[in-house]
Order: C-alpha cells, then sequence, then structure tokens
C-alpha cells in the first residue's frame, strides 16, 4: 500500500461532471443521424455545438480537404477558457462520424458522439470560471474518420491540418499538453495504454484515476493507436489517447449500425470527464 498523495492536500478539489447531462448530449447528437463531413446533418451538429458555447471564446479552424471522394468541407471548432498560467492545456475530440457508412443507418453513438457529448459537459465546468492554471482548449476536431479506407493520407484531416497551422503561428509550443478522447462511452469502459501517446502524461492520467478510484478502468491492456493525437505527437506535443477500443466483445460493435445508444452508460462518461477535470488540475500543480 502506498502512502497517500500529499502533493495536491490543502488545494481546491478539480470539478466535477454532471453525467446525466453529458448522456442528454450524446441522445441529442445521436438523433441528428449519421454524421459524416459535407452532409447537413453534420452542419446541424456544428450548429448545435455552436450554440452551446453562446458567450465563449470561439474560434473556428476551416478549410477543404482533398480526399478519394473529391472535396469536402472541414471545420474544427476550438473553444478557450483562459487562465493566468502560461501555456495551454488542449482537450480534443471527434465530432464526424465514418463516411463509408453514411447510408447504412449507422449513427456513431460512441464513435463520435461520445467525445462530442464529453466536451461540451467539460465547457460546462470551465464556463464563467476564474482559471487559476493554464488556459484550456476544447478542440471538436473535424474529419477524423477516412472517407475511403484508413490510411495517413485519407483520415484526421482535421489534425493534420490544425497541427501544421499552429506549428507555424507559433501556438504550437505553448501547449503542455494534448488529452484526446474517443469511444469514451461504452458501459464496458476499458481506457487502454497507449503506445503512440507520451508516457508520462498516461501516467498522469492513471494517477489522476487512482485518486478518484477509477484505476480499474484504465490501462489493463496496451495497444498502438492511429488517431488524432498523431499529428500533434509528430511535432513533439505531449499527447494522450483516451480511448477504448474493446467496444463489445472484440470491438464488435466499433463501425456498425450496433454503435448505439443503448451500448453507452453515463457513468463512464462521467469517470472519462472527471478523469480529463483531475489531470487537467494536477497539470495546473505540475511546475
Amino acid at each position: 500500500m502506498n502512502a497517500p498523495d500529499e502533493t495536491y492536500s490543502g488545494v481546491t478539489p478539480a470539478p466535477t461532471v454532471n453525467a446525466a447531462r453529458a448522456m442528454q448530449y450524446v441522445k441529442e447528437i445521436v438523433a441528428f443521424g449519421a454524421r459524416p463531413i459535407g452532409s447537413a446533418n453534420h452542419k446541424k451538429l456544428e450548429q448545435y455545438i455552436v450554440a452551446h458555447l453562446k458567450g465563449d471564446q470561439v474560434e473556428y479552424d476551416s478549410f477543404t480537404a482533398d480526399t478519394p471522394e473529391g472535396k469536402f468541407p472541414v471545420r474544427n471548432i476550438i473553444a478557450k477558457y483562459p487562465g493566468t498560467k502560461d501555456g495551454i492545456i488542449v482537450i480534443a475530440g471527434h465530432y464526424d462520424t465514418n463516411y463509408p457508412l453514411r447510408n447504412t443507418g449507422y449513427v456513431g453513438a460512441n464513435d463520435g458522439g461520445s467525445s462530442t457529448a464529453i466536451l461540451l459537459e467539460i465547457a460546462n465546468q470551465l464556463r464563467g470560471k476564474k482559471r487559476d492554471g493554464y488556459s484550456v482548449w476544447l478542440l471538436w476536431t473535424d474529419g477524423e474518420e477516412a472517407v475511403k479506407q484508413w490510411s495517413d493520407n485519407d483520415s484526421l484531416y482535421g489534425t493534420r491540418h490544425l497541427a501544421e497551422k499552429w506549428q507555424n503561428d507559433g501556438t504550437l509550443k505553448k501547449i503542455k499538453a494534448f488529452l484526446l478522447t474517443d469511444m469514451i462511452g461504452d458501459a464496458d469502459l476499458n481506457i487502454e495504454r497507449d503506445q503512440n501517446s507520451t508516457p508520462w502524461l498516461e501516467d498522469l492520467i492513471l494517477q489522476a484515476a487512482v485518486r478518484l478510484g477509477y484505476q480499474s478502468h484504465f490501462f489493463a491492456r496496451t495497444i498502438g493507436v492511429a488517431d488524432d493525437h498523431l499529428p500533434f505527437a509528430r511535432r513533439g506535443v505531449p499527447v494522450a489517447d483516451m480511448i477504448d477500443l474493446n467496444y463489445g466483445y472484440g470491438n464488435v460493435f466499433h463501425h456498425t449500425t450496433q454503435d448505439t445508444v443503448d451500448k453507452l452508460s453515463p457513468k463512464s462518461l462521467e469517470i472519462v470527464g472527471n478523469v480529463i477535470l483531475e489531470t487537467i488540475w494536477m497539470l495546473d500543480k505540475k511546475n
């Protein structure tokens, strides 16, 4: 038994998410139907996200992506919550859904829905509060999914564009940590330890999970994940991907019409949301 961690005693605890509200967001997002890039439903979801950020400092990274299926509009949405400490923590998650499955009845409740929703709920916890720590930027990434077949050139359209843009304008070197969420709503939650993530940041996430009593849901398995953190990792940014790629036995629900709200749990959204907020809080206290 380790002695309790005294490093953070005597300071205000991190906020916690409202799990029921996060789950309601998932249901509202899924009600739009499939949300692939270039679709009317995707546009409706953009408007839904931005409506929830009314009064916040919101920026867009909009461009046209060349894909194997032609040109598509891509829009990353960034909400900024300024802090007193020099540096930025980015919390990201994609809001587009699988393009090849767009006409099958696929709704992407977990893959696309859960990440969009938890960022909206984290925004509720940051909004209107003075941040005595790093600035936090919430990033709804677009064009994460492949249009035809996953490859280096057919995937991660939004983050490949934004990482390059932020490298060119000097933003990248201010980022202290890039935390990605993806497929985090599975009722049987098992967040992977990702070999493409930064070890010290993964360790900090585990420490946050231990502090909250959630460690049984973290890092039982180690795999290498290709996801929206890679364009930032390749440019030297500390990154961590919080993803559960065991969605149904053997990941059987992933990228199928079985990716529906009934497979998800508000408790899983709560676990991941609270660990993110705890990790932000711990990063704030780090020197």
